[in-house]
């Protein structure tokens, strides 16, 4: 059950490592887009990376107390992680393309939506009880597979983003290339 949360939060983390093919150097206006925001993603990146790594220093036996300290601590720090990531993207307006205004438009929402989903996951988690252990494990349980749709929508978010000639540019842009978590096993 650990194994599937700190998946799931790896597997967000991965994401914001944008990666593709090299951009044509030829859009400039383009290139400054990608560069804005990348250069401010690497740190919610990192963020989100921090917050992963301390799910997994609370190993599958430590103390409920632990675990759901923790666990509360890291998806508060990834919920604030994707509001940053959204308000750094808004900030900088649409991508100069043809369909900049959706991808905009659309990556924005989908990365509050994450925000949003995560800061529900860390309440959930915070309600629960720690002195039944089985109770503990189930809503733990339970708040993983919240977390693992909470990381769906942050992945549709970054996939939109990732998509065209926006992607090409990100994707030349060290702030996206850095960030990534070792994959959680």
């Amino acid at each position: 059950m650990k194994k599937k949360l700190v998946g799931a939060l790896s597997g967000a983390a991965l994401l914001l490592a944008l990666t593709g093919c090299s951009s044509d150097d030829s859009n400039d206006k383009l290139d400054a887009w990608a560069k804005t925001v990348c250069d401010q993603a690497s740190a919610q990146t990192k963020k989100i990376n921090d917050a992963n790594t301390a799910i997994t220093k609370v190993d599958k036996n430590g103390k409920p107390a632990d675990v759901k300290a923790a666990d509360s601590a890291a998806f508060q720090q990834i919920s604030e992680a994707y509001k940053s990531l959204a308000d750094i993207v808004s900030k900088a307006g649409p991508p100069p393309t043809d369909n900049g205004e959706v991808q905009h438009k659309d990556t924005v929402a989908d990365l509050n939506k994450a925000s949003a989903a995560y800061a529900s996951v860390k309440i959930k988690v915070d309600g629960l009880d720690t002195s039944d252990q089985g109770k503990f494990a189930d809503g733990l349980t339970a708040a993983s597979a919240e977390a693992d749709t909470a990381n769906k929508t942050a992945e549709t978010a970054l996939n939109t983003l990732r998509k065209g000639e926006v992607g090409k540019a990100m994707a030349d842009q060290p702030g996206c290339k850095t960030g990534a978590s070792p994959s959680a096993t």
